[in-house]
């Protein structure tokens, strides 16, 4: 094997382990092998490029980016006398893993936050009603604790991610200083 094929299969490697650790979180492979392969790259690239570079059709591609932009694990970088969108990884991993998380996060608070605020709306209403049953009544109050202490938990997951985004999680765990 010459040295250009191990320092390929070095870097596949990496590439293998994010995509199938992106996979974990819900982001497909290909999304993050394109994730992979772009943070390898040494500059910018192309839909055409990256297209070429994996071997994926020019849709999938431009489906994956649009991903990869939500997530905040890619931009669109400018340069002079390029007409096309050039897109690069976002190569700092600690702000990709505030984005990536903090998007996901929210995302699972609000669904569940705005379920369980209109479940305890009809739990409530189940226990204001003189002609509901008493065993009823009282699996409906069990309920409003059980979800009044999860609501406890999406707050301190929201501040959790408040702190992710502020940055004063690194004041509790600082980054190594390399």
């Amino acid at each position: 094997m010459n040295d250009e094929e191990k320092l390929e299969q070095a870097r596949e490697r990496v590439i293998e382990a994010i995509s199938q650790n992106m996979n974990l979180y819900g982001v497909t492979e290909s999304i993050g092998r394109l994730y992979g392969a772009l943070y390898f790259q040494e500059g910018p690239l192309t839909l055409d490029e990256m297209k070429d570079e994996l071997g994926m059709s020019k849709t999938s591609m431009s489906t994956s980016v649009r991903s990869l932009l939500e997530l905040k694990m890619v931009g669109k970088v400018w340069k002079k006398g390029v007409r096309k969108d050039l897109y690069q990884a976002e190569p700092d991993w600690y702000q990709t893993f505030i984005d990536f998380f903090s998007i996901k996060w929210r995302t699972g608070i609000s669904i569940n936050v705005s379920a369980m605020e209109k479940s305890l709306s009809e739990f409530q209403s189940l226990l204001d009603d003189e002609n509901v049953d008493t065993k009823i009544k009282a699996e409906a109050k069990m309920d409003i604790e059980k979800l009044t202490d999860a609501l406890e938990y999406y707050d301190w997951l929201n501040r959790l991610v408040d702190s992710f985004e502020s940055k004063e999680i690194f004041q509790y765990i600082p980054k190594k200083k390399s």
